[in-house]
């Protein structure tokens, strides 16, 4: 018999119908009620209540703050949270902290990069926006066409 249909082996639980992958038979927690599972369990909740009191404070700042604080403070607040967030999805439920930190700098260094694009072209996009604005060029071809 080839490896292939070799039931010993639990390649073909990869190869054909995957609906076995998930339904227990490949579990890796035997015992539920261990030590290791309950600490799971327990890491699982603070981070929901983490989460769950940073978006209480998010919802506060947007109903009750953001009428009375500045534009840019109340962006800057809800991007810093939104980011913590984030990062502790990323890392618990993606499981991205367990990984090596090789692949989290292959994952992070390209994620960063992509925002600094992008906050480099609105910067450019504001510097060329405020040159077409106050251009004489601009301004003098304006006063004719209002003419």
């Amino acid at each position: 018999m080839s490896a292939h249909h070799n039931t010993d082996s639990n390649l073909h639980y990869y190869e054909g119908d995957q609906s076995k992958l998930y339904s227990g038979i490949m579990s890796h927690h035997d015992d539920i009620n261990s030590a290791e599972a309950k600490g799971q369990v327990k890491k699982i909740w603070k981070i929901f209540w983490l989460l769950l009191v940073i978006t209480i404070v998010e919802v506060f700042i947007g109903m009750q703050l953001s009428h009375t604080m500045p534009k840019a403070l109340v962006a800057f607040i809800f991007l810093g949270l939104t980011l913590v967030k984030a990062g502790y999805i990323v890392a618990i439920f993606m499981h991205l902290g367990d990984e090596f930190k090789g692949f989290m700098i292959t994952v992070l260094i390209p994620l960063i990069l992509f925002f600094w694009f992008i906050i480099a072209f609105l910067a450019d996009g504001g510097f060329w926006l405020h040159m077409n604005d106050h251009s004489p060029a601009r301004s003098h071809v304006a006063a004719k066409v209002a003419e």
